[in-house]
């Protein structure tokens, strides 16, 4: 599949072969959106705690008499009925966690891939070099590229520079081609990605890798 390649200045300079197994895959929303769960909940901490009845520190002494107040009989302030008593079935740390196997996971990220390709969400750029962080310079470039369009850039490791460059620009953010995932990929309108990031989706996306 030919795909252009373009330039700092919007404009087309080359086309480059994209890997069909990578870029033209089966769409599957279902696994898109299981794998979209499985990362959602894999980042809850699930470290919240509520004290039940048994673990509030009140005395335990009876507040009233048994019989002659007209009241109901109670024994315990901690009681969850109560202002400053136990919650009753309150929320517990646990782990949120999903599974996922491998073969899945991937084809999740070639199905988010392959429909960045076909709803023209993915712009190719030839080269991403910035001496020192320059967030005004990223600001122009990004609004060449994609307008006002909020956007993601795919970058290789080494690319710390741009990083910081849009890290202080409020419709834009940076991803390393190693770490591609769901959520990032279908979050934003537009997807920039790098020939050097192309390589390294090429080595870690395809089938046969």
């Amino acid at each position: 599949m030919q795909f252009p390649v373009m330039n700092s200045a919007g404009r087309e300079v080359s086309q480059v072969d994209l890997p069909s197994d990578i870029f033209e895959a089966k769409i599957n929303v279902g696994l898109m959106h299981q794998a979209f769960v499985r990362q959602m909940a894999n980042a809850r901490q699930g470290s919240h705690n509520t004290r039940s009845r048994s673990e509030i520190r009140a005395t335990g002494a009876k507040w009233y008499r048994q019989k002659g107040t007209g009241r109901a009989r109670h024994g315990a302030q901690s009681a969850p009925i109560f202002v400053g008593g136990g919650l009753a079935h309150g929320p517990k740390p646990r782990d949120y966690s999903k599974k996922m196997p491998k073969k899945m996971r991937r084809g999740a990220i070639r199905s988010s891939l392959s429909a960045l390709v076909r709803d023209d969400q993915l712009v190719l750029l030839d080269k991403l070099d910035i001496s020192a962080p320059n967030t005004k310079a990223m600001r122009v470039l990004l609004e060449t590229l994609v307008g006002e369009q909020s956007a993601l850039i795919v970058l290789t490791a080494e690319q710390q520079n741009v990083r910081k460059s849009v890290s202080n620009l409020p419709n834009a953010q940076t991803l390393v081609a190693n770490f591609l995932n769901v959520r990032d990929l279908l979050k934003y309108d537009k997807v920039i990605m790098t020939l050097e990031a192309l390589e390294v989706v090429k080595g870690i996306w395809s089938v046969g890798a």
